[in-house]
């Protein structure tokens, strides 16, 4: 049976990337979230379909994530995600794309507007990073993970309002996708304790964001116990053509928790014309 999460390889500067590549149009790069096991199918799976109905939806798993090759001795952290987000675009041969990031991958995106902005037409950050806020225990704990289905069940709970959505069958599948070779490797070496330093890093200047000419378009879950609200706050407060879209009963899964209205909110954002 082939896997859902295995895509395309595509060449990004001196390695391989996984990449979805799904529909014809306007391109938009979806950047996924940092949680253990994760994927770009796992995070954009629901979403990536509906895009792809108007638009070319492209979502790589970054570097140290997923089933993009880890080089050895490559440094995880902002310059070399950045940089395989435009080595891919390149390759794609994308000149400017709209581009969505959930969490961690919010940062990335901010990052990505911030140090190349003519390849970024418009920005939706997802429960995102990239503001400092102090650590919570929820991203303490989903940096943290180490693999059992035990601490699984228990991050998956506090990603998603909606204890439905959190069944032992997802946390299963989460936890196999964790512990496939090379995975927790990665991961364990990305955010070692103490934490509250990775969310530093991941943080872009003030400054620099308020310089933003990018229309924005901020959205989070109300009930979210992994990033506060209150980095979206500060977001909508410091990006100048920024606007906010707060899901209540929802956790850190926006995409997952209300997908059809997520995707139906991003849609239209991202086909008005600038």
């Amino acid at each position: 049976m082939s896997n859902p999460e295995i895509a395309r390889r595509v060449r990004t500067g001196a390695f391989h990337s996984n990449v979805h590549d799904l529909g014809q149009g306007a391109p938009v790069l979806l950047i996924h979230g940092s949680g253990p096991g994760v994927s770009a199918w796992a995070n954009w799976r629901l979403v990536m379909p509906a895009l792809a109905q108007t638009r070319r939806a492209i979502a790589p798993d970054m570097v140290g994530f997923g089933f993009t090759d880890r080089p050895h001795g490559i440094a995880y952290d902002m310059d070399a995600w950045v940089q395989q987000a435009i080595d891919l675009m390149d390759e794609l041969d994308i000149e400017r794309a709209d581009v969505i990031g959930n969490s961690f991958g919010g940062a990335l995106s901010l990052a990505l507007a911030i140090r190349a902005p003519q390849r970024v037409r418009r920005l939706v950050l997802m429960g995102s990073v990239g503001v400092p806020f102090p650590i919570t225990p929820g991203l303490d704990a989903v940096w943290g993970y180490t693999p059992s289905f035990e601490n699984m069940r228990r991050i998956t709970d506090v990603f998603a309002y909606d204890r439905t959505l959190v069944t032992d069958e997802l946390a299963q599948l989460r936890y196999e996708a964790s512990i496939q070779p090379g995975f927790q490797e990665s991961f364990g070496a990305m955010f070692p304790a103490p934490r509250q330093r990775w969310v530093d890093a991941m943080a872009s200047p003030e400054a620099a964001i308020r310089a933003l000419p990018h229309e924005t378009l901020l959205v989070h879950g109300r009930e979210d116990q992994v990033i506060p609200l209150a980095t979206s706050l500060t977001l909508a407060d410091w990006i100048p053509n920024s606007q906010l879209h707060v899901f209540g009963h929802c956790g850190h899964w926006t995409q997952i928790e209300h997908t059809a209205r997520f995707t139906r909110l991003v849609g239209d954002f991202l086909a008005e014309a600038d």
